[in-house]
């Protein structure tokens, strides 16, 4: 989060202005309305990259919930990602968007619905920040701290990594209690036995 980027406030009322042909379905088995590949393609294109022949796999699926959900993602941030201040700042960033629209997408995608990211207000924020963030921006007016601290508090997937360690950390105070507990009456029955 090192370089400013555009307006927090820009990009989520774009998410929630998102077009209807952003939120159609993708070609899945043949059956489907958008080609992702094609919108990914183009909009790389638009910014000065290409989408290489080999990575063009990397936006269809095979019918799976999950992977629809990560296609649907995908174009929502295509979207995003179509705004006026990457195409005049995408040119340096096309590497890292490309990035993003295939592994970042992903994980976001893991979240929640594809369609809660244009209809909620979290979770547009969540998408906008999690965009800039591994594009290595922060939103204009904000400091690199404030950014952070943002994110971390909208972050889904953060709240789940938290939720998930603080399991693991609760299974292991659970195997230490149980450990003691055995080591107490294996203990008491040691003394048990010498008197």
């Amino acid at each position: 989060m090192t370089h400013e980027g555009p307006f927090l406030e820009t990009l989520t009322r774009r998410l929630a202005e998102t077009p209807p042909e952003f939120l159609a379905e993708p070609v899945l088995d043949g059956k489907g309305v958008v080609q992702v590949e094609a919108v990914v393609a183009d909009l790389l294109r638009e910014l000065g990259g290409e989408l290489a022949e080999k990575e063009v796999t990397q936006f269809r699926s095979h019918g799976s919930a999950a992977g629809r959900n990560r296609l649907r993602l995908t174009l929502i941030a295509c979207w995003l990602l179509a705004d006026d201040w990457f195409k005049r700042n995408g040119r340096a960033l096309v590497i890292e968007i490309k990035r993003f629209l295939m592994e970042g997408v992903h994980e976001l995608a893991i979240s929640g619905a594809a369609d809660k990211f244009t209809t909620d207000a979290d979770r547009r924020e969540e998408l906008a920040r999690v965009s800039l963030a591994q594009l290595s921006l922060r939103p204009a007016g904000e400091t690199e701290t404030q950014a952070q601290d943002r994110l971390m508090t909208i972050s889904s997937s953060e709240r789940q990594r938290v939720i998930k360690a603080a399991r693991a950390a609760e299974e292991r105070a659970r195997h230490i209690r149980e450990a003691m507990a055995r080591q107490a009456a294996e203990e008491a029955q040691a003394k048990a036995m010498r008197e």
